[in-house]
């Protein structure tokens, strides 16, 4: 059997909506760890969270102690799970999302995980409420917590693969899948390709102008799967 292909996926926005809900439990974590509400957001589109988290606290003249982001991760990661009944209710996964997932699950020659600025257990919270842990290989996955730096996320995810299933994984054989101009980035600049969807944020324009080298409105495009195995990603 060839090796396989490593498949990293986003998580907001390219195979989840949490409706409202994630920034909501992101400025109650905010108030309850600083004692200040929220007032003034920082970009968040394609960042890690350890980077959103510092540049909030900037943007609302806080200092951090030095124990703010752990006492922030529990808080936020608490808000996911006391709140994944409500987050079912108005989120949702995206369309193309379950059929495409199952499909390279069932396939001995892909490797999936996920590719996220999320803090671990946050982004473990929300694969579980909407029951897409069940195809993704978390173990090997690479979170906002490994890295500042999103292009950085890239090989630290491919090494946790090479350790764990013995294949050899480079930017031949890595596959990023996201909705913004940072997975873009972050493909180019860290040694993967890229299948972007326009999703979120950002438009199919934008997300080809960035150099991903497939771009589909969502996932449900029939293209999708086979163009991961495609002359485009040898």
């Amino acid at each position: 059997m060839p090796t396989p292909r490593l498949v990293l996926w986003d998580v907001d926005h390219t195979l989840i909506d949490t409706g409202g809900v994630g920034s909501e439990i992101y400025a109650a974590a905010f108030e309850e760890v600083t004692g200040r509400p929220m007032e003034n957001k920082a970009e968040i589109t394609g960042r890690t969270e350890p980077v959103i988290f510092r540049e909030a606290l900037a943007a609302n003249c806080i200092t951090d102690p030095g124990d703010y982001f752990p006492k922030f991760a529990r808080a936020q990661a608490n808000g996911y799970a006391q709140r994944a009944d409500e987050m079912r209710t108005r989120g949702r996964v995206l369309p193309g999302v379950v059929a495409v997932l199952s499909d390279l699950a069932q396939r001995p020659d892909v490797v999936q995980t996920v590719l996220t600025g999320n803090i671990q257990e946050s982004a473990e919270i929300k694969l579980a409420t909407f029951d897409l842990d069940q195809y993704l290989n978390l173990a090997i996955a690479a979170y906002g917590t490994d890295h500042d730096e999103r292009p950085r996320l890239v090989n630290i995810a491919r090494t946790r693969a090479m350790k764990t299933t013995g294949h050899h994984f480079d930017e031949t054989n890595t596959i990023i899948i996201g909705d913004t101009v940072s997975d873009v980035g972050a493909g180019r600049e860290g040694g993967a390709k890229v299948i972007a969807v326009a999703t979120g944020r950002t438009s199919t324009t934008e997300l080809a102008e960035a150099g991903a080298d497939a771009v589909f409105a969502d996932l449900t495009q029939p293209d999708l799967v086979p163009i991961i195995f495609g002359e485009a990603f040898t």
